[in-house]
């Protein structure tokens, strides 16, 4: 499961206001590198990935791991541009979609919430591949069970 739409909003909102603060931008990379499929909601996953590919540094085309444009005004001009041209984020957005670009979540986000919300955003598909694999199991015994071998 990913994160809901209330932990995707505050996600956004951390990784727009807070990426002058040098304490968060480890923080704020390391999100950014995440897979957007651990966004629930679709119209936050358009803006993550917005946020994603714009906010990427330009590299050689080496396999150098990704690298991130965090802080001054190349950043603000990113935000900027998905908080006022919403269409650029993705087809049907609207400026109510993104109007939370920017706003800093509060002081109750801090590093234990942040820690929190990696765990929602990659807890839960490990839960629901475990309780596949015991249906899956279930099945094959019960089979077993009913046509015995013949010795």
């Amino acid at each position: 499961m990913a994160l809901d739409a209330e932990l995707g909003k505050i996600m956004l909102q951390l990784i727009t206001s807070r990426y002058e603060d040098r304490h968060w931008r480890k923080k704020i990379e390391k999100t950014l590198s995440l897979p957007q499929s651990g966004v629930g909601d679709e119209r936050q996953q358009q803006t993550f990935v917005y946020l994603k590919l714009n906010l990427k540094a330009y590299k050689s085309r080496r396999a150098d791991p990704d690298d991130w444009i965090l802080g001054g005004y190349a950043t603000k001009e990113v935000i900027d541009r998905a908080k006022f041209q919403p269409h650029l984020v993705g087809q049907g957005m609207t400026t109510d979609d993104v109007a939370f670009l920017g706003v800093d979540p509060g002081p109750d986000i801090d590093e234990a919430w942040w820690e929190e919300m990696l765990v929602a955003w990659f807890g839960a598909p490990e839960e629901e591949e475990a309780s596949e694999q015991t249906e899956e199991n279930s099945p094959s015994e019960t089979a077993a069970e009913t046509h015995p071998t013949r010795t």
